[in-house]
């Protein structure tokens, strides 16, 4: 499989640069929950315990930047912000669904339990 630049980074495989775009501890769980509705930082904040306000802040910003996720900023008189999936972003569910099912079967065979 021939090797491809893009934005100053060489790689590999069609793999690496999907994973560069939906990789990592965070990225996937985010467009996760935002497959339903768009929601609000402090939303996803509530249903990603463990996500420190800087790493939620920069992994959407990440995702942004991709063209995963979008940003609407709602008026009032304290302005709100919402997040939500793009079309391209959509795309990405049934890749995670299908990591998740792989992920389910593993901790299977290993005998981990875990709650549905």
């Amino acid at each position: 499989m021939p090797e491809f630049f893009h934005d100053r980074r060489l790689y590999y495989t069609p793999i690496e640069f999907a994973l560069k775009h939906i990789g990592g501890t965070w990225k996937m769980p985010i467009l996760w929950r935002l497959q339903g509705e768009a929601q609000r930082f402090s939303e996803l904040k509530k249903d990603i315990p463990h996500i420190t306000d800087k790493m939620l802040t920069s992994q959407l910003r990440e995702l942004e930047t991709k063209g995963l996720v979008k940003r609407i900023v709602l008026p009032g008189t304290t302005p709100r912000v919402e997040y939500s999936l793009t079309d391209k972003g959509k795309t990405a569910i049934p890749v995670i669904e299908t990591i998740m099912k792989y992920g389910f079967g593993l901790m299977q065979e290993e005998g981990i339990e875990w709650p549905h």
